[in-house]
Parts: structure tokens; sequence; C-alpha cells
């Protein structure tokens, strides 16, 4: 048996033994069970107060439920844990080793505030990159599909954003020699920002607008018809709005309570999870 072929088996067992100890094990620090309950805590306040009435299962909720369960359960084991083994191989035998600022030392809290500030500021360019580039934004118009906002849109993405944006992030966080110890509460974080930004909620967080990224913000970044002057779209940010601020792609009005949601030529976009995710040919970049 090849080399590669045994990190890919061990790589696959290893996922589905972590997903089964997630799934039997469930606990606050365990990534499912935060999933499902900070899925909850949010569909409640959408349910409870929500900026735009309509339904409490909105359109499509059922599919982007699925979308959840593909892209936060099932992808890790089959496509992402491989990813990280290659990744992980071609440093170690092939590339070699990256040069690396050694913050291990550092305090947890500020090891961790860097490295989310670092992959935050990542995300952000390959997210501008997304809806730039006709071949990316092949993959990202799975998202834009969503026509009614609610927590669970944040989880309709291509499998291969994944791959994306974990692939383009590994080099500039692997430049840190980092031991920050426990992330769970940088990944609950990131978590319930992506899930309200995503909500039905008219919120905007006052003065930490200028910091995070928001309900009333990402929704004009979901619109279908864009801005004037703004050919690729506004507000890319995803956990911090610092970034469009900084870099003069921010819309910070609030938006109409009827905007359109979507992208030019999505009323012939395949409607179901299959023919989303095969669609890769289509109008051009939004």
């Amino acid at each position: 048996m090849s080399e590669l072929t045994t990190m890919v088996l061990q790589s696959w067992l290893e996922g589905i033994e972590q997903l089964w100890h997630a799934i039997t094990n469930p606990s606050w620090k365990n990534s499912i069970s935060l999933l499902l309950g900070t899925s909850l805590v949010v569909w409640v306040l959408e349910s409870w107060r929500p900026w735009r009435k309509g339904a409490t299962f909105r359109r499509d909720f059922f599919l982007d439920a699925f979308y959840m369960v593909f892209n936060f359960i099932l992808a890790p084991v089959v496509v992402l844990n491989v990813l990280y083994a290659g990744v992980h191989h071609l440093f170690q035998n092939g590339i070699g080793s990256v040069p690396a600022f050694n913050i291990g030392s550092w305090p947890p809290l500020a090891q961790i505030v860097l490295l989310f500030l670092v992959q935050d500021f990542t995300h952000y360019w390959i997210h501008r990159l997304l809806h730039r580039v006709p071949w990316l934004w092949n993959f990202h118009r799975v998202h834009h599909s969503v026509k009614e906002m609610g927590f669970a849109a944040h989880l309709r993405y291509h499998w291969m954003e994944n791959v994306i944006y974990r692939g383009l992030s590994f080099l500039p966080l692997s430049i840190f020699h980092a031991n920050p110890g426990d992330l769970t509460p940088l990944y609950l974080f990131t978590l319930l920002v992506g899930h309200l930004n995503h909500a039905n909620l008219r919120w905007n967080y006052g003065p930490l607008r200028w910091i995070l990224n928001h309900p009333t913000m990402h929704l004009w970044h979901h619109m279908k018809k864009l801005a004037e002057g703004r050919p690729h779209g506004v507000n890319f940010g995803i956990s911090l709005s610092l970034w469009d601020h900084l870099f003069g792609t921010a819309l910070r009005e609030t938006p109409p309570h009827d905007l359109e949601l979507g992208f030019e030529g999505d009323e012939h976009f395949p409607k179901g999870f299959v023919g989303q995710n095969l669609n890769l040919r289509g109008p051009k970049a939004g």
C-alpha cells in the first residue's frame, strides 16, 4: 500500500472516530453540540423578533439544514481531514518548513486573538476573490442562491469553499508557532457571529458595528442588484466589518425591508443540493 493511500485511509478512520465520539459524547466543548446549540439559540431569537415577518420554517430551511449536516459534519470526515493530512505531508516532505514566528510563549488569549485576526483578514481577501474570479464564483454562488435570510443560510455553501478557505489560509497561519490551548471559545464566537450575520434580525450592535460584522450589514452583501459603482459587491468581512471599513468595501446604510436577495440569473440556478453542487457553469462573477 502506497504512503498516500495509507495517509488517506488513516485520515478517514481518524475522522470517523472523531465524529462518532462527538455524536456519542455531547458537551459544551463538542463542535457538533456547539453547532446545534448555537443554531437553536439564534433560531429562537429570529423566530421571536423577526425583522421580516414570515414562517418560522422559511423557504429552503430544510435544504440549508442538510447543508449544515453535510458541510459541518460529513465534509470534514470525507474531504477536509484528507486535505489537512495532504498539505501537512507536502510541507514536511516537499516544500520544507516555513519560516515562523514563535508566539508559543505569549499568553494564550494573546495567541488566540492574533490567530483570529490573521485568519479573518485572510478570509476577507479570499471572500473578495470568490466574487472576482469567475471559476471561484461558480462555487460561491451556491451561498448566494439564498432568497430569504435566516441563520441556516450561513451553512449553505459549496463544499469546495471549505477547501479554498482552509487551503489558502494554511500558509498565513503556518508562519506562527502557536500553542494557545483550548480554541473552543474562538470556534463558538465565529460560529455565533456567522449565524447572526445571516439571521432574520435587524441588529447592528451600535458602536461595535465598526468592528463586528452584523445582520443588517451582511444583508447588503446578499443583494441581487449590486450597488452602483460596486461591480463585485460589498461587505466582504466574515466575522469583522473592520476590513470593509479599512479597504473601502463597506456599505453602511440600513437595507430596505424588501431588498431582493440572490444573483443575476439565479432563476435558472438549480434548487436542490445535488444540482447546486454539480452546476459549475453560469453567470459571471458577482
